[in-house]
Parts: C-alpha cells; structure tokens; sequence
C-alpha cells in the first residue's frame, strides 16, 4: 500500500500565500490498519510516528488509573512495544474512523488483561523499544489531572494538547526554513490565544515593521496553522472527510 506524499514548501515568495497542501488520499490509521493484515515498512513508520507523537495521553490515562509514576512508565513502554509488535494490529479497523480512539480502547484492553501477563514474560531480544522522554513526564501529568479527575478526559485532554503541539512544531519548522524563524516567536501567540488590541502594534515594534505587515502576517500565519491543524488531525484518521467531526471532539476536550 502507499500513500499520497505531501512535500512541505521550503520557500515562499514574499507576499504569496503557503499552498495548502493537497488531502490524503491514504491516511495514517487507514495505513497502520492495514498492517494487521499486511505488515509493510511504510505502515510501520507511520505507526511509530504516532506512537511517538501520542504517547504522553497514554502515560497521563495510565497514571490517572492510580499507578505511580514508575509503574506507569513501565506500563506505557510495554504497552507501545507490544503495540508496535502487531500483537494488536490485527483488531484494528480503519472504518472505526479514529486512531484515538483505538489506542484508548487498546490501552483499556491491555491494562485489564494483559499486564500479569506481560510481566511474567521476559521480552525477547527482538522486541520492539520506543525510545520516550520520561524527563518531565510526571510533572506534565500533575499539571493535566489537577483539575480532571476523569482518566478518559485526561486522555482526550492530553491527545488534543500533543496534536496542537505538533501542528506548532511544523509550522516553526516551516518558519525556520523559510527564514522567518525571529517572524514566528514574535507571532506564534497569536495562533492560540486572543491578543488584545495594542498586540499586533507592539510586535511591529519589536520587529521593526508596519503594523499592517503584522497583521497581516499573523492573519497568513494563522491560515497556515489551520491548514496544518486540518492535516495533522487527518493523519490520526481513517477517512480524512471526518476532520471537522473529531475537530469539534478534540477542541469540546477543552470546555
């Protein structure tokens, strides 16, 4: 199987818009689905790729079901590897719509039935080890339970704070490429949250443009999140006509 590629723009001319990239004709999770029945190396990297973009939800879900914080490290590792084996793989159905989804379920799944289990195992020396940032884990988790004490909230909290935190990483990166890194941190607040009105002045200040360039740079910057928010949720999906659907879940996450 493979998949539509969508080539990030490494330059844009002055005064034009980014092109919007093209949608998905094959989405991750459709992809990753697929490798229950027939394992290719395209579906394995976009596994591990949204393993490694989604853990923390998992981590946070776990350890709102009451374990500690080693304990629950030691949950998600083994959870994500044998994720990444394919010991899973083979219930996965693209026309569930949503990888979300299925990673909780499988994450429910596993902490009811097969943690003794996997304990009384040793794993073999050709297991799969997701590699993972364990350093501010815990301290992340504090911030995210505080007040939510539901683990299945946590966990949509956390999954739509991990996208956003992606969308902003490739638009930086985008940025950065194209030479407005210094445009972008005197921006990027403008995407997420309502500036009051002196803002888009005193950024011009700061960077040392007209105010009406600012604005409307931030008005091009936040179309482009947009596009890239729209196209980071597809790729957690089977069906990439269910963005605004599982956008209306993700944003209701934060109400």
């Amino acid at each position: 199987m493979t998949t539509t590629s969508q080539s990030e723009p490494n330059s844009t001319p002055a005064g034009a818009e980014p092109p919007p990239h093209p949608a998905f004709v094959t989405t991750h999770w459709s992809l990753v689905a697929s490798a229950g029945r027939n394992d290719t190396p395209h579906a394995r990297d976009a596994l591990e790729k949204l393993c490694r973009a989604y853990w923390f939800p998992i981590y946070a879900f776990i350890r709102r079901q009451g374990h500690n914080p080693h304990d629950a490290q030691d949950l998600t590792q083994e959870f994500f590897t044998r994720l990444l084996e394919k010991q899973f793989l083979t219930d996965a159905d693209p026309a569930r719509g949503r990888f979300r989804s299925f990673l909780l379920a499988s994450a429910k799944h596993f902490l009811a039935n097969e943690w003794d289990k996997a304990r009384a195992q040793k794993r073999g020396g050709g297991a799969v080890h997701l590699s993972l940032d364990w350093r501010t884990a815990d301290t992340q988790f504090q911030v995210a339970a505080a007040n939510e004490p539901s683990p299945d909230r946590v966990f949509d909290r956390e999954w739509a704070l991990a996208l956003l935190g992606k969308v902003i990483e490739r638009l930086q990166s985008e940025c950065a490429a194209e030479g407005r890194a210094a445009l972008f941190e005197q921006l990027k607040n403008f995407l997420t949250t309502e500036r009051r009105e002196t803002a888009a002045r005193e950024a011009a200040e700061s960077l040392g443009l007209e105010e009406s360039t600012v604005r409307v740079a931030v008005h091009r910057l936040r179309k482009r999140y947009r596009q890239l928010l729209r196209d980071e949720i597809a790729h957690t999906l089977s069906d990439a006509t269910m963005v605004d659907e599982e956008m209306r879940a993700l944003f209701g996450a934060f109400s």
